[in-house]
């Protein structure tokens, strides 16, 4: 599992560069005329800061520490790489639509986030 993390999280770098560049420069016009600007930014935030996240699970899972909490380490990536995708993939969707609909999906992938980070935390606090 902690190769899956490390790959996923080095992805969703990748991704988040790539997404970052291309809205400063071929979506800017775009993004700037429909008033998109901010959620394209915080998509491509969100994504990179999850991105480190990742890493951050894929090497606590390699850990003999955390060998008791392996399962909140795994539920900690699974939240993470689903909660980044609905939140970063929806404002970059509604960012480049327009389609208002999608901004109440949003907060479903925050939620996941939130919990990533929970059971990053539970999984350090019963670690030996």
């Amino acid at each position: 599992m902690p190769r899956l993390w490390l790959v996923c999280g080095a992805l969703l770098g990748f991704l988040g560069v790539a997404a970052g560049s291309f809205g400063a420069h071929g979506l800017k016009a775009l993004l700037e005329s429909n008033g998109q600007s901010a959620n394209w930014e915080t998509a491509v935030r969100y994504c990179l800061f999850h991105a480190l996240a990742l890493l951050v699970v894929g090497i606590v899972a390699m850990l003999p520490q955390a060998a008791s909490a392996r399962g909140l380490v795994s539920a900690a990536g699974w939240n993470f790489l689903v909660g980044t995708a609905i939140f970063s993939g929806m404002l970059a969707a509604l960012a480049l639509s327009g389609v208002k609909i999608l901004g109440a999906i949003v907060p479903i992938g925050g939620v996941l986030l939130l919990v990533g980070w929970a059971c990053l935390a539970a999984a350090a606090w019963l670690s030996k």
